[in-house]
């Protein structure tokens, strides 16, 4: 694997709060071009480590690099600038704007600046087409002027990753995308990651074993703040490591979490 393989990688990660160490010497790499998974238990830094990775919280010690360039003491702005876009955990959208106005609100930047609220909609109208397209691309184009408030919990997650589409990340970081879903949804926004994942690299916390082991290329496994385990779903759901992890016991498998 070559430099230019790894679009995201970090170097004894480490975070403390006061004594606790959250996130602890942790090694990770992303292949350009995965979907790649990290998981764990309740409490296992996942949250932790993304907020680092888009420095909402700085290190403790420990190195980020983003396309070979250290990051790690870049300001969040600059690093959504460079490409590294952030889905949260919690459904972020604006309730009263319609579907296309959310998604355009994130165009906007292809402006020059950004959040014009005070601009006309005749300037704004420029970024309709735009706008479409990527609500096409989550198989939102008939939700497009149904305000956002009125949308079931699984297509607003829907119009969440087309906003974070309309940042034109190089890398999406999506933080629990299934969370709280019922069946049908969770199959809707697992097609959908795996839909806008062609031409570019997504990191993802994930709970759900069948989504991870459905879509990803590769998985990191984190316990109490450090790597357990990583390797292609066959192999961290046979590590027994991973088991007693998961389910308090080395036997059985992590099929057990679909």
């Amino acid at each position: 694997m070559t430099v230019e393989d790894i679009i995201l990688e970090t170097r004894n990660l480490t975070k403390e709060f006061k004594g606790f160490t959250a996130v602890n010497d942790v090694n990770l790499r992303v292949r350009r071009g995965d979907i790649h998974a990290l998981i764990g238990p309740n409490g296992a830094g996942k949250t932790t480590c993304f907020n680092l990775l888009t420095r909402f919280l700085t290190t403790t010690h420990g190195q980020i690099l983003f396309n070979a360039e250290d990051i790690t003491d870049v300001p969040a702005a600059k690093i959504a600038r460079r490409g590294i876009i952030r889905s949260f955990q919690i459904s972020a959208v604006f309730p009263h704007l319609t579907v296309l106005e959310n998604v355009r609100v994130g165009l906007q930047r292809t402006l020059g600046t950004s959040f014009h609220f005070w601009k006309s909609e005749h300037t704004l109208s420029q970024l309709n087409d735009r706008a479409m397209q990527l609500l096409s691309e989550v198989d939102l184009e008939h939700f497009a002027d149904t305000l956002t408030v009125d949308l079931p919990y699984g297509r607003k997650r829907a119009l969440e990753i087309a906003t974070t589409l309309s940042m034109e990340p190089e890398l999406m970081l999506l933080d629990e995308p299934t969370q709280g879903m019922g069946h049908e949804d969770v199959h809707r926004v697992t097609e959908l990651i795996k839909k806008v994942s062609a031409g570019r690299t997504i990191l993802m916390v994930e709970h759900n074993m069948a989504v991870v082991s459905g879509i990803c290329d590769r998985i990191t496994v984190l316990q109490r703040g450090a790597v357990l385990a990583e390797g292609s779903y066959a192999e961290v759901s046979g590590n027994a490591q991973v088991m007693e992890a998961y389910m308090g016991t080395a036997t059985g498998v992590l099929e057990g979490a679909h």
